[in-house]
């Protein structure tokens, strides 16, 4: 007897294709699900979407599950990549794979799986759920390394009921070897990284497209111009490469940025130095809780970057905003990130970075 009908958001990765045979083994009726979110049209996209989408059917039909596409191009569009753009042009460094989860994964995917009758929508998200006393909590997992609670600190928590999470307990070495017993067409596939819709493409051509550059100094914090930028959207507080400074004033080391005048079209870096890149602080909006109920003062971790380990933070909650102290000076926090917050075992939600104290 089936546990019930579970539509799989399939991407044409291994971790999805797994996902799907796992729940097919559990006894639940699978469906598979491809996602087109960018307009292959598009001369500036590199999604390869059709080559996603066939072995999306090869997996299909070795599971023996039907499968369909759906087109969101429209609503990822309109509410991931309009956002994306509008937070570049700010000068910020925007995440929109956090805001892809909200919106389109968790958001029009979710409805529309519903539409088609699921009982369930599961993903091959590395991330776990459980009820407490009625509240859905996201759980983080046992490969921490993998651990994709991060991305999805802004779903809301009703957006997480009936959600089937199959690769919470396993890591990603175990996935590999599920998918290569099974004769999976991914079972050796690269992981994508970076954003779907600019794929391998070099990404300041692909942002160029959309916004305008104007170039400007590069100039340190003692004042001395010691080069020029092409455009202030190209650089994140904290880089290194890309600076074309090698050998400015014959000094040894490595230049980085250290911050960005919008006003002014001013790159800022420093020499060797790192300290102006560590802050104390930061303030956070749009916050998101997932189950958990805050306090006005709490205590907890966060991270400021995905591949960061968490870190002790105080938090004082002020409606949907917050000023996170950390115990520890912290480098490179930067604006237009999130701050995802911890306890040992759940992500309890996060925030947008609006402002950093240093």
């Amino acid at each position: 007897m089936s546990k019930g009908k579970v539509v799989v958001g399939m991407s044409g990765g291994v971790d999805s294709s797994v996902a799907a045979y796992l729940l097919k083994q559990q006894g639940y009726d699978v469906i598979g699900l491809y996602m087109y979110n960018w307009e292959e049209t598009d001369p500036n996209g590199a999604c390869n979407a059709d080559e996603d989408f066939a072995d999306v059917r090869r997996v299909c039909a070795t599971l023996d599950i039907p499968y369909y596409s759906v087109n969101f191009a429209k609503q990822y569009a309109e509410r991931v990549f309009s956002y994306f753009l509008s937070e570049y042009k700010a000068g910020r460094t925007p995440n929109p794979d956090v805001l892809c989860n909200r919106e389109i994964k968790f958001g029009t995917f979710r409805d529309y799986a519903l539409s088609m009758g699921a009982d369930y929508i599961a993903t091959g998200h590395y991330c776990g759920v459980e009820e407490i006393n009625g509240r859905i909590f996201l759980k983080k997992v046992k490969d921490s390394g993998k651990d994709q609670t991060y991305f999805l600190n802004q779903v809301r928590e009703k957006q997480l009921e009936n959600v089937l999470f199959p690769l919470s307990e396993l890591d990603k070495s175990e996935v590999r070897d599920i998918a290569v017993k099974q004769g999976l067409a991914t079972a050796k596939k690269k992981d994508s990284t970076g954003i779907c819709f600019i794929g391998e493409r070099n990404f300041r051509k692909f942002l160029k497209t959309y916004l305008p550059a104007q170039k400007g100094k590069i100039v340190t914090l003692d004042g001395a111009t010691v080069g020029e930028h092409i455009g202030l959207m190209y650089y994140t507080i904290g880089q290194r490469k890309g600076l074309d400074l090698g050998g400015v004033h014959g000094e040894e080391g490595r230049w980085f940025v250290v911050k960005k005048d919008l006003k002014n079209n001013i790159l800022y870096v420093s020499h060797g130095d790192e300290s102006p890149l560590y802050s104390k602080a930061c303030k956070v909006s749009g916050l998101n809780w997932i189950g958990y109920m805050p306090r006005q003062t709490q205590f907890c971790t966060a991270k400021f970057r995905y591949r960061q380990p968490e870190q002790k933070i105080k938090v004082g909650v002020n409606g949907d905003t917050a000023t996170v102290e950390f115990d520890e000076t912290q480098r490179a926090v930067t604006e237009g990130q999130y701050a995802v917050f911890y306890d040992e075992t759940h992500c309890l939600g996060g925030g947008v970075i609006e402002e950093v104290y240093y």
